[in-house]
């Protein structure tokens, strides 16, 4: 029986935060029977980089793992100025640890190198001297390429890595490891919308 953690994913939300590197992944989970979540810091309203006010449903000190199938961190600008995101790379440790995914695109790479979370995980970013300059000691698990799935060790969560131009190649991993769609229609969402595969389309409607 499905539980209903397993079809809610969580989307964090913080100032600033990049609106449209996400569009893709939660539009299509929600398409597709998932409940999309928002996590603040706090329930207080934040502003994204894009000018949306958005009211969190939930802080981070009320999110568990095990309500969740998925937590899904975008980039912005906190991530490179202070310590005000770490709060959620060290809920990405609890999420991983727990064997719960975790998507990060963008900045939020670079939460996650700092927390020490891509040291022994495959991953990928914008560019591997940005994470380089981190300090963090796994730049021997970079990967040049637009989204990489780690699918963690047994008992681990899997983790989703990519840079701030690929929110397509992004949202394919998601969908790849919640197995949204089966490999023939990933195949073809991939292409309609990275691509502009018209053809696409009509795998993707069954036909």
């Amino acid at each position: 029986m499905t539980s209903s953690s397993d079809r809610t994913a969580h989307l964090a939300v913080y100032d600033a935060f990049a609106d449209w590197e996400t569009g893709h992944t939660t539009a299509h989970l929600a398409q597709n029977g998932y409940t999309v979540r928002t996590v603040g810091l706090t329930r207080e309203p934040v502003t994204t980089m894009g000018g949306l006010r958005i009211q969190p449903d939930l802080a981070l000190d009320e999110l568990r793992p095990q309500d969740s199938a998925l937590l899904i961190l975008t980039g912005a600008s906190g991530w490179d100025e202070g310590d005000g995101l770490a709060p959620f790379a060290r809920t990405a440790r609890a999420f991983l640890d727990a064997g719960v995914p975790v998507a990060a695109i963008c900045g939020a790479t670079a939460g996650l190198a700092r927390e020490g979370l891509l040291d022994d995980r495959v991953h990928t970013s914008a560019v591997s001297f940005y994470l380089a300059a981190t300090g963090y000691a796994g730049g021997a698990s970079y990967v040049d390429a637009d989204a990489v799935t780690d699918a963690g060790a047994a008992g681990g969560g899997g983790l989703i890595t990519a840079g701030p131009t690929e929110p397509v190649a992004f949202a394919r991993e998601v969908f790849a490891l919640l197995e949204v769609y089966d490999a023939k229609k990933l195949d073809a969402w991939y292409r309609l919308f990275h691509d502009s595969d018209a053809s696409a389309y009509e795998v993707l409607q069954g036909e």
